[in-house]
C-alpha cells in the first residue's frame, strides 16, 4: 500500500507540474483568487478561496465533476468567497476547473486526499467513479494524436480512451519519444474523466511497454466496419514467431461474427464476416495470439464493427429504451441549453423530456448557430449517468430555426407553412381550452393562437389536455411556437406547439 502510495504521489507532482501553456497558473489584473490549489479532507467537507474580478465571471460547467459542488459559479465585479465541497474520497481524486472573465481564464486545481491507484480492467473503468486513479493494461489500437499521445487501449472487457499522455519525465507533448506503436501491449495509469460519453484517462503515465510480436496492420475496409447488409472485413497481420496465430471472438459476438479465413506464415491474414443486421450499431474485440519458443504469449487486438439500423422514437420510447449502442432518432424543441460549448442541452417531444450530453464535438452547437426553442433531429445512443437516462454521441441530422419576435413583429411576417417563430403574451381568453385556442397580449399588439399543442410531433388525442394539465388559464404568461397563417381574413398563428408558461407574479 505504502508503494501505491508513493507512486501517486509522484504521479500528483507529474500532473502538476505539466500543465499545458493554456492552463498555466498567472497573475491575471481580470480575476485574482487567492489560492490556485484547493485541498479537501479525503474525509469529505469544504475549502473556500476569495475571487476578485473586474467584471463577470463564471466557472465551465462542463469541468465540474459530479462529485464536486462549487457556490457559487458565477457572480459579478468585485470580492466572492467560493467555497468547494466534496464528500468522503477514501481513495482520493483531484478536478482542473477553469474559471473565465472576459476573455482570461483562471485554472484552480482541486485535490482531495491522495490518490489511490487501482488496478482494473477497461470494464471496471468504465464502470468505475470519475477522478478516481486507474492502472489498466491493454493493446495500443489506434493512435489518433501523436503530439499529446492520444490513443484507444483496448483489453478483452473493452475500450478506454486515452486522452493525453506523459512521457518518461513526466512532460507533455512529447508523445513519439515513447516509442508507442499500434498493437504493443502497455500498462498505464491515470486519473479517469467522461467527456460527450466517451470515458477516457487523462494525461496518464506509462507504466510498462511490452513490444508485441503480432500486430495489425490494417484492415480492408479500412474502418473495419461491415455495413448494415452484412459483409466481411479482412485484418492484415504481421507476425514475428514461427509458430503461428490464434484467433479468439467473444463469446457474446460469436452469435453475429464468425471467421471465414486465416492465412498463416509472417503476414497472416483472417477474414470475419456478419450477416444482415437488425438490430442497432454492434462492435465487438476480437483478440490474436501467438507464442515464442519459449512459451510466452503475445497478443494483438482488433475492434471489428458492425452498422446498424437507425430506431425513430419518440422521446418517451428513447427513454424506455435500454443502455447500449443502438441508434436512435427523435425530434424536439431545445427547451434548455445547460452548456452551449460542449451542445449540452434538454429535448422535449409531446411525450416527454430527455438530457443530451453533447451535440457533436466542442464548437459544434454554437457552430449551428442553435439555441433555445429551435427544433432539432438528433442520432444517438441511449446513454445514462448515475442513473439519470441522456443521449449520448449525438448527431445533429437537421434543425428547424425558430425566431422569437413580439406580436407586433410577427404580425408583420408573410404567411408561410415552413418558418417558424416563437411569440410569448399574457392570456387574455381561452376559446378552447382542450386544443389550447387563446388569444395572447403583448406590450405591442395581440393575437389569435390556433392551437396549443403539448409538444413537437403530436397528433390526434395527444394534441389534447394540455391547458387542463399544466394548469394554464387566463393570465398566464405563454410562450408558444407555431407559423403564420391566416384564417377568414384574420392573421393567426397556426399550429402551436407549447414552449413555457408562467404564473402571474
Amino acid at each position: 500500500m505504502k508503494l501505491k502510495y508513493f507512486i501517486s504521489f509522484f504521479a500528483l507532482v507529474a500532473l502538476l507540474a505539466s500543465c499545458s501553456d493554456d492552463d498555466a497558473i498567472t497573475l491575471l489584473d481580470e480575476i485574482q483568487v487567492s489560492s490556485s490549489y484547493v485541498s479537501i479532507d479525503e474525509a469529505g467537507g469544504s475549502n473556500t478561496i476569495t475571487l476578485n474580478a473586474k467584471e463577470g465571471w463564471t466557472f465551465d460547467e462542463a469541468e465540474l465533476p459530479a462529485w464536486l459542488t462549487v457556490s457559487p459559479m458565477s457572480g459579478g465585479a468585485g470580492e466572492t468567497n467560493v467555497t468547494f465541497t466534496a464528500p468522503a474520497a477514501p481513495d482520493g481524486r483531484t478536478a482542473v476547473l477553469h474559471v473565465k472573465c472576459g476573455d482570461k481564464s483562471q485554472t484552480i486545481n482541486v485535490i482531495q486526499g491522495l490518490a489511490v491507484v487501482s488496478e482494473a480492467t477497461c470494464a471496471e473503468v468504465i464502470a468505475g467513479p470519475e477522478s478516481k486513479t486507474y492502472r489498466v493494461t491493454g493493446t495500443v489500437t489506434r493512435i489518433v494524436n501523436t503530439t499529446y499521445g492520444n490513443w484507444y487501449l483496448v483489453d478483452v472487457t473493452g475500450e478506454v480512451y486515452i486522452y493525453g499522455t506523459l512521457d518518461a519525465k513526466g512532460g507533455t507533448k512529447n508523445f513519439l519519444s515513447l516509442g508507442l506503436e499500434e498493437g504493443d501491449i502497455v500498462t498505464v495509469e491515470g486519473p479517469k474523466t467522461v467527456y460527450n460519453g466517451t470515458v477516457e484517462l487523462v494525461d496518464v503515465t506509462v507504466v510498462k511497454i511490452q513490444k508485441s510480436l503480432v500486430k495489425v496492420e490494417g484492415y480492408d475496409p479500412e474502418d473495419a466496419t461491415i455495413p448494415l447488409e452484412g459483409g466481411n472485413v479482412t485484418v492484415n497481420l504481421s507476425c514475428k514467431t514461427a509458430n503461428g496465430i490464434s484467433v479468439e471472438i467473444p463469446d457474446e459476438a460469436k452469435s453475429w461474427l464468425g471467421i471465414v479465413s486465416v492465412t498463416g506464415g509472417a503476414e497472416p491474414v483472417v477474414t470475419f464476416h456478419a450477416n444482415a443486421n437488425n438490430g442497432g450499431d454492434r462492435s465487438t474485440n476480437v483478440v490474436f495470439k501467438t507464442v515464442d519458443d519459449k512459451g510466452k504469449e503475445y497478443t494483438a487486438m482488433a475492434t471489428i464493427n458492425q452498422k446498424g439500423a437507425i430506431v425513430a422514437a419518440t422521446v418517451a420510447e428513447f427513454l424506455e429504451a435500454a443502455v447500449g449502442d443502438t441508434q436512435y432518432r427523435i425530434t424536439g424543441v431545445i427547451t434548455k441549453v445547460a452548456n452551449a460549448t460542449y451542445g449540452n442541452v434538454y429535448v422535449r417531444d409531446w411525450s416527454g423530456e430527455t438530457y443530451v450530453y453533447g451535440i457533436g464535438a466542442k464548437g459544434d452547437f454554437e457552430a449551428a448557430g442553435l439555441k433555445a426553442g429551435d427544433v432539432v433531429t438528433l442520432v444517438g445512443k441511449r446513454g445514462e449517468y448515475k442513473g439519470d437516462p441522456q443521449m449520448t454521441g449525438a448527431v445533429l441530422e437537421s434543425v428547424i430555426p425558430v425566431t422569437p419576435v413580439t406580436i407586433d413583429e410577427f404580425l408583420d411576417k408573410e404567411d408561410s407553412p415552413n418558418t417558424y417563430y416563437m411569440i410569448t403574451g399574457t392570456i387574455v381568453d381561452i376559446a378552447n381550452p382542450t386544443y389550447g385556442n387563446v388569444t395572447l397580449e403583448d406590450e405591442t399588439n395581440s393575437v389569435y393562437v390556433y392551437g396549443c399543442y403539448p409538444g413537437w410531433g403530436a397528433t390526434g388525442d395527444n394534441r389534447k389536455g394540455l391547458f387542463e394539465r399544466e394548469g394554464i388559464e387566463v393570465g398566464d404568461k405563454l410562450s408558444v411556437i407555431g407559423v403564420k397563417s391566416t384564417y377568414n381574413g384574420s392573421p393567426q398563428l397556426a399550429n402551436g406547439v407549447y414552449f413555457s408558461h408562467e404564473k402571474p407574479e
